[in-house]
């Protein structure tokens, strides 16, 4: 019998269309021509996942017999077996006692760095952060963790502290209303074990800007570009004329997106502002009525203005 196929560079073809691509049929095995439907190859292996997990199963049971990926930050790339609990008689001896135990049972190091890196994900779960950051804070704290640098604190905190540094230093920062609304921890442990952690690993964060914030909050008010790039020119304006000094950037940014609101169609209150910049009390407003009295200085020419300036409300 003739052979069906044949190799080209290291490559499998079909011997009468050499440039057809193959099919591939993994519940046979097969590789399959395009063109003629001629079997090529047979009994390819699959090198695809044995079984299909997904994040939200609850039931624990992980069907695949791989386990799971190394762990760098943990000791022993966490490649350690361990054996589950006996449910027959071949499993224990003639005293009861289980034949087959452990040779090394979980640390208590490993452990705490498990719980810890499950609460960050967590975390970076729920405010859609992506893994660049989830990695940068697990590095955090497993420094932190090894240098033994802040004992007395509770771990989620040292956590919760690791995830809004990391978020500093990849360049998407959030506000620590942000971080808080996510953990178990308040917003006053995490600040302190914010300062802490820069202290005892001797690192620094870039200061936030304005900039940083600008784009997520007018996305989350449903502002249109418009808008946003006015409240961008209004807080940058201000910093230049220097009307803010000593301000937040994150109040700045709040003011400067109601005040580009206020003279728009889209206009929104003082309340969205505040639920959305996690700011509550005077902060946005105390910024707001420094900004007032230069609204014409600083709200860019070319904005196409629903109202008159002088209409901007007082607050």
């Amino acid at each position: 019998m003739a052979s069906t196929s044949r190799i080209e560079a290291n490559k499998v073809v079909c011997y009468a269309h050499p440039d057809a691509p193959l099919i591939e049929d993994y519940r046979a095995g097969d590789m399959i021509c395009s063109e003629c439907g001629l079997v090529v190859g047979d009994r390819v292996i699959d090198v695809g996942s044995e079984w299909r997990t997904f994040s939200n199963e609850k039931s624990g049971v992980d069907p695949s017999r791989v386990g799971g990926p190394e762990n760098p930050l943990l000791s022993g790339g966490d490649l350690s077996t361990i054996i589950g609990p006996g449910r027959g008689d071949a499993s224990f001896d003639s005293f009861g006692v289980s034949k087959y135990q452990n040779r090394r049972n979980i640390s208590s190091t490993d452990r705490a760095l498990i719980n810890a890196f499950r609460e960050i994900n967590t975390m970076a779960d729920r405010i859609n952060l992506p893994k660049t950051i989830v990695d940068r804070a697990n590095n955090l704290f497993k420094q932190v963790h090894d240098g033994k640098n802040l004992k007395g604190r509770a771990n989620d905190a040292i956590a919760s502290a690791c995830l809004y540094i990391a978020c500093r230093q990849e360049g998407v920062p959030r506000t620590f209303k942000e971080i808080c609304a996510v953990s178990k921890i308040s917003k006053k442990e995490i600040g302190r074990c914010f300062k802490l952690i820069l202290k005892a690993l001797e690192t620094s964060v870039d200061l936030i800007t304005t900039a940083d914030f600008m784009s997520r909050f007018c996305s989350n008010l449903g502002l249109p570009n418009s808008v946003q790039r006015a409240a961008t020119h209004i807080a940058r304006k201000a910093g230049e004329l220097d009307i803010v000094s000593g301000r937040s950037p994150i109040s700045v940014a709040a003011a400067a997106i109601y005040m580009a609101s206020q003279v728009s169609n889209d206009k929104r209150t003082q309340k969205d502002v505040e639920n959305i910049s996690g700011l509550q009390g005077e902060a946005i407003w105390e910024a707001y009525r420094l900004m007032y009295p230069h609204a014409s200085d600083i709200i860019p020419i070319n904005f196409e203005l629903s109202v008159p300036i002088k209409s901007l409300p007082r607050i």
